[in-house]
């Protein structure tokens, strides 16, 4: 006689029980947006639409031929140019290369930095106020409590002593908003006597506007690993860099972490056991990237002058822009509800980035990303200019 298995009864619901993905949310005005006579203008996402440098490209193509594994910690040549463009670029010299570590994309390793710490249950996770959803994200993964701060010095002692790991995210997604160099060195300060660490995303980092612009007569934008910030040790710090915005590499997956040695060897060591790597020839695209800065300033360039052409608009529209001092956002309000002005904007074929979407201090609240073709935020511009924001609020 043949037994049938019984199905499987699992004794609690399979999956980790997160949210629905929220960028799900937004078909319906993408369908709104789409019946506009001269075609949507997709502003929601921060998404290149420029080309991959050629040098880059190249670099990919000669390291085509990778049949071994690659390892998780990199190789020495990528680690060793991404410690001279640390110095190079980010006023942070003598790092080692051993304190650097690629990933796959900056993405993931904000998702699983909680869970590679060890954190748990007991543990808080602090976050800016306004943040991009990942962070919560990567806190729900290990079972950490979320706190939405931008200073320390506000939580409830209870809530302090539970604290190991702090995020920092200058620029700011969304807001666009930098933390001084004196703003960052107090942080710092504070979660060193808690004994947590501090993670800085500073993916944005080469694009600074205005007191922000190197080129025009600004400062770079601070970096957690600076001296005047670090007080001369990396202890309990990371920095997380992506190249998808300045290189136009977001379908590659190229980042990278630097910081305490100690815990980029963890953070290593746990990589290896999970096949967590990134492959070698993104490493050698990453390498070639590194060591130009011309496609850098060009990129950027095309950047200031979208930016220069959709900001004027927003303001005569009637949004208030506010922060938006680096990055590739314009972070506005219509002084109403978030979706009211999603729905306005989709009625005019623009999409926008929902403010809700990054904390209860997001509502009322939208974002709308300078990385649309010329011509799409030409057309953008040209819709808001017929539009005034204001009438009825």
């Amino acid at each position: 006689m043949t037994v049938q298995p019984k199905p499987l009864t699992p004794t609690r619901p399979l999956g980790l029980g997160l949210p629905d993905y929220p960028w799900d949310t937004m078909a319906p005005y993408k369908t709104i947006a789409a019946n506009h006579p001269d075609g949507p203008v997709d502003l929601s996402l921060g998404t290149p639409v420029d080309p991959t440098p050629l040098i880059i490209r190249e670099a990919l193509v000669r390291s085509a031929n990778a049949p071994g594994y690659p390892g998780a910690h990199g190789t020495a040549s990528l680690r060793e140019t991404i410690a001279f463009w640390f110095a190079r670029r980010r006023n942070v010299a003598h790092l080692s290369p051993e304190a650097i570590m690629p990933t796959v994309g900056s993405k993931e390793i904000i998702a699983w930095l909680p869970f590679m710490l060890g954190l748990g249950p007991l543990d808080v996770v602090v976050r800016p106020k306004i943040a991009y959803p990942t962070y919560d994200i990567g806190a729900k993964l290990c079972g950490a409590t979320v706190v939405a701060s931008d200073s320390l010095e506000e939580l409830d002692p209870a809530v302090l002593r539970r604290v190991r790991l702090v995020w920092i995210n200058s620029p700011g997604n969304p807001t666009g908003q930098v933390r001084d160099l004196a703003s960052m060195k107090s942080m710092v300060g504070q979660a060193r006597e808690l004994g947590a660490v501090v993670a800085s995303d500073e993916c944005y980092a080469e694009l600074g506007w205005g007191a922000w612009d190197p080129e025009e007569g600004g400062s770079p934008v601070p970096c957690v690993l600076d001296p005047e910030v670090a007080g001369g040790s990396h202890q309990g710090l990371l920095s997380l860099y992506s190249l998808s915005k300045q290189s136009n590499l977001a379908g590659y997956r190229a980042a990278f972490v630097a910081g305490d040695e100690k815990i980029i060897a963890n953070l290593v060591n746990t990589r290896k056991h999970a096949g967590m790597i990134v492959p070698s020839p993104i490493m050698a695209a990453m390498e070639a990237a590194l060591t130009s800065d011309e496609h850098v300033r060009e990129q950027k360039n095309t950047y200031r002058r979208r930016r220069e052409i959709l900001l004027p608009a927003l303001l005569r529209a009637g949004l208030k822009v506010e922060h938006s001092e680096a990055g590739l956002y314009l972070w506005a309000t219509a002084g109403q509800d978030t979706w009211q002005t999603v729905q306005a904007m989709a009625e005019l074929g623009i999409i926008v980035g929902p403010g809700a979407f990054y904390g209860q201090a997001g509502e009322g609240y939208v974002r709308f990303a300078i990385t649309g073709s010329d011509e799409r935020v030409a057309a953008a511009a040209q819709r808001l200019e017929a539009a005034n924001m204001t009438a009825g609020t």
